[in-house]
C-alpha cells in the first residue's frame, strides 16, 4: 500500500489561511489530524463518501468548525482541507489518513486514529501570534 501524500504545510500569522492537499493511491473515506509537542494526536477533519457514491459527508471537530473545511476531488484522488481564521492554538504537524473499507457507520468515531489504514508523512502548521 501506498501512504498519502500531504503538502501545503507552512507558517502562517493568526487570522491568516492555508490550505493542505493529501493524494492518496484509493481511499474510503480520508481524515485529518494533528498532533502538537507533548500533545496526544487529534481528530480535525474527515471526509467520506456515502454508499449510494453519488454525496459525500464530513465530520469536524469542534475546535474547528467554523473556521475549516474538508473537500475531496475524486478525479484526482486528493482531499483538501482549508482552514481560515488560523489561532495560534492551531499550530502542530497535520497528517492525513485513509480509510480503505466502510465502517458500519459515520460519525465521531471518524476522529479515532485506529480507524484508519494508511498515514502520511504529515506536514508542519505554524501559526504565529
Amino acid at each position: 500500500q501506498v501512504q498519502p501524500v500531504e503538502s501545503g504545510g507552512g507558517s502562517v500569522q493568526a487570522g491568516g489561511s492555508l490550505r493542505l492537499s493529501c493524494t492518496a493511491e484509493r481511499y474510503t473515506y480520508m481524515g485529518w489530524f494533528r498532533q502538537a509537542p507533548g500533545d496526544e494526536r487529534e481528530g480535525v477533519a474527515a471526509i467520506y463518501t456515502r454508499a449510494d457514491g453519488t454525496s459525500s459527508g464530513t465530520y469536524y471537530a469542534d475546535s474547528v468548525k467554523g473556521r475549516f473545511t474538508i473537500s475531496q476531488d475524486k478525479a484526482k484522488r486528493t482531499v483538501y482541507l482549508e482552514m481560515n481564521s488560523l489561532k495560534p492554538e492551531d499550530t502542530a504537524i497535520y497528517s492525513c489518513a485513509a480509510g480503505l473499507s466502510a465502517p458500519l457507520f459515520y460519525g465521531s468515531n471518524l476522529m479515532n486514529p485506529s480507524a484508519y489504514d494508511l498515514w502520511g508523512q504529515g506536514t508542519q502548521v505554524t501559526v504565529s501570534s
